[in-house]
């Protein structure tokens, strides 16, 4: 298994990452006829917040990031990306249990939202996040952690 460690990213990764979601999310925003290389980026730097996102490292290898930001109710998981040649290697699901063990989200609601289609579906199930509602492009998502 792959030794993950985090660490909080910097604005300085910004591109890096808006990158990373363009590669990640292309096969599924083709799928659904939504790929647009200029908006994928934008979307991502418009919402993204070096203080609640994390870096991703595999072996001492940056593999991915995902953010976790309060809100009102809890908790927004957002921006979860691991480069396509790492999937598959439960880094995901170490992240996962690492984020949704803390503290911080004992007794709270996490909210996430997926694609339509994505496998990624699957891992956050596993993990008990459950519909509460969906349109044609996206899934949201949430789970009450005890």
């Amino acid at each position: 298994m792959n030794l993950i460690t985090m660490r909080q990213s910097t604005q300085v990764e910004q591109e890096p990452l808006a990158d990373l979601r363009a590669l990640v999310l292309y096969d599924d925003l083709t799928r659904l006829g939504r790929y647009d290389d200029v908006k994928v980026r934008e979307r991502f730097r418009h919402s993204f917040d070096p203080v609640h996102t994390l870096i991703i490292e595999a072996d001492g290898e940056m593999v991915g990031c995902v953010a976790l930001k309060p809100t009102t109710e809890g908790a927004l998981l957002e921006h979860f990306y691991i480069h396509p040649d790492r999937q598959g290697q439960q880094i995901g699901t170490q992240v996962l249990t690492r984020l949704l063990d803390q503290e911080e989200v004992k007794g709270k609601r996490v909210m996430l939202n997926v694609l339509q289609g994505s496998p990624a579906r699957r891992l956050y199930e596993r993990f008990g996040f459950v519909l509460d509602h969906e349109d044609e492009v996206d899934v949201f998502m949430s789970v009450y952690l005890p």
